[in-house]
């Protein structure tokens, strides 16, 4: 009797669809989001050097570590782009004039520009990459237009916009299983 030797998927025709398949999926995800660029393009058609205002119910200097902490329904604006949230801890440096560097915000994170919305419970603005990365009960909305998912990067150098299905965007630890995980949306079609 021969023994048929164990199969290796590393090896075989199915291993190479299932990459291709999740390939495919994380494409599709990206293609989606960027259906949306619209959605995103009105975010990332900004002027991301112009100046920043804030406003909240209270601001707190923190001068030796170059931050500032702002409470209370906090409203940043830079051309036409408005970030809201319950607080928000802004780092700048002060080399003669402050100059912010990144903004994260937390408690209702709302960001909007014209018509587009992008909500999530956690938004970083990092303003020397030209990125903002918001994660947790993600929302990018225009119109009736809408995608869903745990977290949100726009690339404002490219205007892309990438949703996946997890917060954190990591791996589950084996054995454990996630409640979502996925990304959903709807979009208009054309009515005659």
């Amino acid at each position: 009797m021969t023994t048929t030797p164990p199969i290796s998927l590393s090896r075989t025709p199915l291993r190479r669809i299932m990459l291709l398949w999740a390939a495919g999926g994380v494409a599709l995800g990206t293609i989606l989001a960027s259906g949306m660029t619209g959605h995103a393009q009105a975010i990332s058609s900004h002027d991301t050097r112009a100046p920043v205002s804030f406003d909240a119910g209270s601001i707190d200097f923190d001068d030796r570590a170059n931050r500032v902490v702002l409470t209370g329904g906090v409203i940043v604006n830079q051309a036409g782009l408005t970030v809201r949230s319950s607080r928000m801890l802004a780092n700048y440096t002060d080399a003669g004039s402050v100059e912010v560097q990144r903004i994260t915000a937390n408690g209702g994170v709302v960001v909007t520009r014209g018509n587009e919305r992008a909500s999530g419970d956690v938004a970083v603005y990092d303003f020397n990459r030209r990125i903002i990365s918001m994660a947790g009960n993600v929302a990018l909305r225009r119109g009736t237009d809408t995608l869903n998912g745990g977290r949100l990067v726009i690339d404002l150098n490219t205007g892309l916009s990438t949703i996946d299905g997890r917060a954190s965007g990591g791996t589950d630890a084996p054995g454990t299983t996630r409640s979502g995980g996925r990304v959903t949306g709807t979009f208009s079609v054309p009515q005659d």
